[in-house]
């Protein structure tokens, strides 16, 4: 770690001592102008070496926002989005959240530039899409489930003057009727892997699941019922399905009698099981019935998956991938077989193709580029208005 990074350790950690739920990151030219961030403050207490930033690209996003505000010449208070009782003490130019708490402090910041920053679908879509699995689930198998992705309704759009936004056409349409201006930000990823070499002619069956909280919502169910029919197939299920007893009971014997699917549960992306898995396995299945940008996607188009997913988990696949023209049981067992049936060559091919498109597309540096160029047109159109 630099002597730079050091002394804005120390800060962070004096920050975290004096000021418990915000942490104050001032501009090293004495700048009077203050951003608040409405978003996690954590990534801002811990060092940027610590393991934990591999766990989700939204630590790494979050610091990065704050520096390019820095180097704009601005002050910043961090605070998290899930933060109700933080009442701003001060002016600030520039207010940027992710979710509630753009309804909430609105009143107290009526001068400032509203920026809501989207990570997801907009909680409308998202709930609805939700509760049709739970209900799907229910008709289909007789058995009903706890929701786990439910997001507490807000107007943050409403109250926003403008909003960057993670996702494709998709995710931006669930906005559209707001009538303000998105800016779309490529959805970095926390870890790179080379391209490499495999033999598809060997795994060519061979598939993973990939998720985080939600196993309906993730289309998990869907998943496993169909490869429960396609015995000549395997899959790999990768999530902390064990957190979701629920879910564990009712699809016990796929996750772990099948003798066509391996669930290892919770995997970190740099572990040895999940390189080992990335390696024999040709393709992602992932039918999430909402998303902003699905980090699970990206990470596995980098690690040269073919991805075969759902509209709505927010993605393009292109040439080099499916996407699902329903998240239906027979829809994954067609495309699944389709992509099996391909020749060695299209399958090296469109995982290239994969992995290029990810390496070109979700970076940390096309994070920074895009985030950038957005806030200089905003400071541009706010010096000129």
């Amino acid at each position: 770690m630099s002597i730079t990074e050091l002394i804005q350790y120390a800060r962070f950690i004096i920050s975290k001592l004096l000021h418990p739920n915000i942490i104050h990151i001032n501009n090293e030219n004495g700048s009077n102008k203050f951003v608040l961030l409405s978003y996690i403050t954590n990534p801002f207490r811990i060092s940027p070496n610590n393991s934990r930033f591999k766990h989700h690209s939204n630590k790494w996003e979050c610091r990065k926002i704050a520096d390019i505000w820095l180097k704009h010449g601005y002050n910043i208070d961090v605070i998290d989005w899930n933060n109700t009782h933080f009442i701003p003490k001060r002016d600030y130019e520039i207010f940027i959240d992710i979710h509630s708490n753009m309804e909430r402090l609105t009143p107290f910041l009526k001068n400032s530039k509203k920026i809501l920053h989207i990570t997801g679908a907009h909680w409308k879509f998202q709930n609805a899409a939700e509760m049709k699995r739970l209900s799907d689930l229910r008709d289909r198998k007789g058995f009903t489930l706890k929701p786990r992705r439910q997001v507490t309704p807000c107007n943050g759009i409403e109250y926003a003057d403008c909003a960057t936004i993670l996702g494709n056409k998709f995710t931006q349409d669930t906005y559209a009727f707001s009538k303000k201006t998105l800016y779309p930000i490529h959805l970095s990823t926390a870890i790179l892997f080379p391209h490499y070499e495999k033999d598809f002619t060997k795994i060519k069956k061979n598939y993973l699941w990939l998720g985080s909280t939600g196993m309906i919502h993730k289309g998990l169910d869907l998943v496993l019922e169909a490869f429960n029919q396609l015995p000549d197939y395997n899959l790999i299920v990768c999530g902390p399905v064990d957190k979701e007893k629920d879910f564990e009971n009712a699809y016990f014997e796929e996750l772990y009698r099948s003798p066509n699917i391996k669930t290892l549960g919770f995997v970190a992306l740099d572990s040895k099981d999940f390189l080992d898995t990335i390696q024999n396995t040709v393709g992602l299945i992932y039918p999430s019935c909402s998303e902003g940008q699905a980090g699970s996607v990206i990470s596995c188009m980098h690690a040269g998956l073919i991805p075969i997913i759902s509209y709505e988990s927010g993605v393009d696949t292109g040439d080099f991938g499916c996407t699902l023209s329903e998240n239906t049981v027979d829809a994954i067992i067609e495309a699944v077989i389709s992509l099996s049936l391909k020749s060695t060559e299209e399958l090296k091919i469109m995982s290239y193709k994969s992995w290029s498109y990810a390496r070109e597309y979700h970076t940390q540096e096309m994070f920074s580029k895009d985030y950038k160029a957005f806030v200089e047109n905003i400071l541009n159109k706010m010096e000129t208005s």
